[in-house]
This record gives C-alpha cells, structure tokens and sequence, in this order.
C-alpha cells in the first residue's frame, strides 16, 4: 500500500482512512471476555483496495490506517480531502476520532461531522433526537446495570436486547430478542460484561424491515431503491432479526443468503413513505454526503426507524450481501459510480469542483 505522495502535489491528493480488519490468526490476542465480533464494523483489505480504485480517477489516492500514526501521517502529507471509512479503535465516540482530528488539522473529509457519528452510534440518544422530531422510533429504556433491567418490564414482549452503542449487528445475536422476563434479565447481564457498555431494550416490532440508502446532503439528497429483508429465508429456528449470525456467519460469499431483495417488491404509497421517513432521519441527524438508514414496520405497517448509519459498509462483492451497495447497483450505479458520488456529495458540499485542488486547499 502507497504510503506517502509518490510526486510532487499537482492533482488532488485524497487520503482514504481506514481501519483494518485482523487476519483471523491475529485476533487470538484478544483478551479472554473480549467480545467475538471485536472487529465486525472494520474493512477488509478488498474493501479498502476497492474504494482507492474507484476514486484513482479523480487524484493521487493515498492509504492511511486510522491507527495512532494517522494524526502525524495527516499532519505531514496534508491531503487535499480525506474519504473516510474509518470506524475508530477504541471508546464510546470512536467513530468522531478520525473526522475531530480532519476538523483540527482544517482537512475536508466525506461523510458526517464528529457530533452526528457519535449520536447515531449512540442508539438511545439518536431515539431522543427521533422522538423530539416525531419520527418514529420502537419504544425502549436504557440499562446500566443488571439491577435495573426491571426497567424492561414497562415495555411489551418480545424484546430487543442490544448494546447501546455498536454496529455491524455486533452484540445482536439471535438470542437477543427475548420472550420473557428471565431471558431478558440473562441477556442483558451478558451484553453489560461483554460489551461494557450500557443496554438499550427496545419494543420488537412485528412487520417487515427495510433499510434505506441516502446519497447526498439536504435538500439535495437521492434516496437509493428500497432493501427488503425476508426473514423467512434465514436457516429453520432462526428469530426474525438481521442478527450478527445472519450477517457474518451465515451469510458468507461462497453462500449467500437469499433474504435480500432490491427493490423491496411493496406498494408505492409504502415505498414513498419509507423514503420520506428516511430523509426526515437523514435531516434530523444532520447527515451528510451517505448514510444507510434501517426501518421497520410496526403491527399498523407505519415505518419506524431503527438505527442511523453514517458510515455505512461498502463491502465489494455483491456475493457479501453489502446493503448500500446492493442498492445502488438497483440504481443502476456500478461500484465505483457509488463510491465517486458520495466523494462529490462532498465536494459540492464543500463548494469545491473536483479540478479544484488548490481551492480545498486553500479553504483548509
């Protein structure tokens, strides 16, 4: 991988942040109770390989792994705009490590601003933002201690049980909706010691999910085809969930499930309403440039949403069942069309045309 500028700054230098997810081999030196799906929400190398290639048409691209180099490496190569699909090694707000050191050394970078990554992440406080706009939202409570998971019993069974704030479907295994009391009292004892982190407990919605990608920034945003997730496609005793299982353990490249389908074959007026509610999320988070937006149906058919994603996966192959780009190629997008427009969403965000080079730098 290049790692400093191979000539001198004639075109547009794009940095492109990273983190890297470990060969198998390597996470063995994990702690003990360290959570199995420490590194779900990090790229591959094909990933990473593949969002350079489609961005070498637009300037001198460069590789950064967003681990504690990164601030010197920026420091000194001064990209002209940074791509970032950096998740963050480490805390509660890591996915604002990256994007809060851009905004420090006065670098652009694609995507959402420090404080919209770290309330998406945060579930529970996403839903407030939600509700305060009167966007539905699954009811819920927060749990920070085994002792208070009696809170849950306010709210109607099942339940979702799920770490406050992770991604990637990490700690939302298959056991995590639960059906009563005790099972409710188990899992969020275990997800508190795993994750070390508080527990949202959500009202399980019974109707059909969706997840929704939005390229753009308001009011100039494009909505992307529909996702539909059929459950009934999921291996026999599955829960009805998008579970970590069903998205890195059973569904794998040399098999993939078949519980997608873009566009989601619904009714027009539903397909409209799902789209509305996404870019009202979209709006209400102050998201930019992309982001992937997961939605339900509750018993009446109304959209409620589930999570906001504001560095959505963008995983090559279409065999790994990626979301965003699923439905971009639904759109008639190849991978590359996906990855340039959500690296001109930017640009124009900035107010910057790509042959502007000297311009970005200028209003670093």
């Amino acid at each position: 991988m290049p790692c400093e500028l191979a000539n001198p700054r004639t075109a547009m230098v794009i940095a492109v942040l990273f983190n890297l997810k470990p060969a198998t081999e390597d996470q063995s030196t994990q702690e003990e109770e360290e959570p199995p799906d420490s590194y779900a929400e990090w790229d591959d190398l094909e990933t990473v390989l593949a969002v350079r290639d489609a961005l070498s048409s637009e300037g001198e691209v460069v590789l950064i792994e967003a681990n504690e180099d990164c601030f010197d490496r920026l420091r000194r190569i001064r990209p002209d705009i940074v791509f970032n699909i950096a998740e963050g090694q480490r805390g509660l707000s890591r996915e604002s490590h990256v994007p809060s050191m851009l905004e420090f050394l006065g670098i652009p970078y694609t995507g959402s601003s420090p404080l919209t990554l770290s309330l998406c992440l945060d579930k529970a406080r996403c839903k407030e933002i939600l509700v305060y706009h009167a966007i539905p939202t699954p009811r819920f409570v927060l749990i920070d201690d085994g002792s208070s998971a009696e809170k849950a019993a306010q709210l109607p069974f099942p339940l979702m049980v799920k770490p406050v704030m992770e991604g990637s479907s990490k700690g939302i295994t298959n056991d995590c909706l639960v059906w009563n009391m005790d099972d409710c009292r188990r899992q969020t004892a275990k997800l508190l010691r795993l994750y070390r982190q508080p527990v949202l407990i959500e009202e399980f919605l019974p109707g059909s999910e969706f997840t929704v990608g939005v390229i753009g920034n308001y009011p100039d945003v494009q909505v992307l085809p529909i996702v539909a997730i059929r459950f009934d496609d999921l291996p026999p005793g599955a829960n009805p969930i998008y579970s970590y299982e069903a998205k890195w353990v059973w569904d794998r490249a040399e098999a993939p499930l078949g519980i997608f389908s873009c566009p989601a074959k619904i009714p027009s007026d539903l397909a409209r309403q799902i789209a509305d509610t996404a870019v009202l999320a979209f709006r209400a988070l102050d998201c930019r440039d992309w982001c992937r937006i997961d939605m339900r149906l509750d018993a009446q058919g109304q959209p409620h949403i589930l999570e906001i994603n504001p560095l959505p996966g963008v995983l090559p192959d279409p065999n790994q069942n990626s979301c965003l780009p699923k439905a971009a190629r639904a759109a008639g997008m190849t991978y590359n069309q996906l990855i340039r427009a959500v690296f001109h969403a930017a640009l124009n965000r900035y107010g910057v045309a790509k042959t502007q080079p000297r311009a970005l730098r200028e209003h670093n």
